[in-house]
């Protein structure tokens, strides 16, 4: 093992994935555990990427992309968040938004440098920050209802220091769904502006916002960050492996130096269905938002019957709901006895850092067929909880 790259020995497989792996495999089991939409890619997209490969679109396109998507990038964004990026310097399509933001990291930390993120949080940032030598400082803010304080971010700005290189936001959130608004946003861009710092946002879920407008911080501070998108969650693309960050020149250059050399390009056909996603078909993530919305709602009004209690998500398709404490058991142990007793497959809260415990991660990227059998079994198990006493 000594051959090895040392700092893979503190990293582990994703929890979310190696939980929905063990559960998997169980007969009937019911999985809303992965952030995997359940909707197919819209028609024309599709169609798009079939016209693509009729038309020999096989070949490498530049390595930040096709110029052709990446002024869709800029068109799109400006339209739906107001943000304003130049295609030909500050544009760069990825392999997703996991490749975004772990080219944007790779680009900007040295050993040493401290990353701040709220917590709970997505686990697949710490990995890429480990990689690069740096530190990941969690803030908990689990008892501010999972919206970080400018009074949090301002206290371990003055701890760590110099030491800090990046505030690290991900909203509308996963795990818990929630989001920042516009005062939200604002008040903690005034904090970060006064340090020279970056800000990495990612706001893959922004197309799913419920009842107020997504409001990016690139808005208040274009100059310090690294916005990262993609049409994963929005058009249902996961599997088209296609997102995209966007930062001031001088960061992009650097940002491009290490996607060139760990992917050269994102696949030429699947950026040609993406231009189409995001120009012909750039609404389509609101027609998705409505059924989301449907089944949010009826899964947060049968939960808290059942004696959750929940963060009201306000955007992306999670809910991320307490564990009633009477029944003595840690978000893993619940989650077992749930997937091997009753097949409902839900992630521990856990996987997601401080803060996590005692809660339970739930995605309802699900037909509403499945989340009312759902709750009928997690109905079931609280019975015989409260029975065994």
């Amino acid at each position: 093992m000594s051959r090895f790259n040392k700092r893979l020995g503190s990293i582990k497989p994703s929890p979310i994935r190696a939980f929905d792996e063990e559960v998997g495999q169980l007969e009937n089991i019911i999985k809303l555990t992965l952030g995997e939409p359940d909707f197919d890619t819209p028609e024309k997209v599709k169609q798009a990427g079939i016209q693509a490969i009729k038309d020999n679109f096989s070949h490498y396109s530049q390595n930040p992309g096709l110029l052709e998507l990446r002024e869709a990038i800029a068109g799109f964004m400006k339209e739906k968040y107001h943000v304003v990026y130049d295609p030909v310097n500050e544009i760069t399509v990825s392999v997703g938004a996991t490749e975004a933001y772990a080219s944007s990291l790779l680009a900007i930390l040295n050993p040493g440098d401290v990353v701040l993120i709220p917590s709970p949080a997505f686990p697949g940032y710490q990995p890429v920050i480990s990689m690069a030598g740096a530190e990941i400082v969690h803030m908990d803010t689990s008892a501010t209802d999972f919206i970080l304080k400018k009074e949090q971010l301002e206290e371990n700005l003055e701890k760590y220091g110099d030491r800090v290189k990046v505030v690290l936001l991900n909203y509308p959130t996963n795990p818990t769904g929630v989001t920042y608004d516009r005062e939200a946003v604002k008040e903690i861009a005034d904090v970060i502006k006064q340090h020279d710092i970056f800000v990495l946002s990612d706001e893959i879920y922004s197309e799913l916002v419920y009842e107020e407008e997504h409001v990016s911080i690139a808005e208040y501070l274009p100059e310090q960050t690294i916005l990262i998108h993609g049409v994963s969650k929005s058009h249902a693309m996961t599997g088209w492996r296609i997102g995209f960050s966007l930062a001031p020149a001088e960061i992009t250059q650097e940002i491009r130096k290490v996607h060139q050399f760990i992917v050269t390009a994102a696949s030429t056909i699947s950026q040609k269905a993406a231009a189409t996603a995001l120009t012909e078909s750039k609404d389509e993530g609101l027609v998705m938002r409505q059924a989301y919305k449907e089944r949010r709602d009826f899964m947060i009004s049968s939960l808290n019957e059942l004696g959750f209690e929940c963060a009201k998500p306000s955007g992306a398709f999670y809910i991320f709901a307490k564990i009633p404490s009477d029944f003595g058991l840690t978000s893993m142990e619940f989650c077992r006895e749930l997937a091997y007793n009753n097949r409902v497959a839900v992630i521990p809260g856990h996987a997601f850092g401080p803060g996590g415990e005692g809660y339970v991660r739930i995605s309802y990227a699900a037909s509403m067929e499945n989340l009312q059998e759902a709750v009928k079994r997690i109905s079931d198990y609280v019975e015989n909880k409260k029975q065994q006493g």
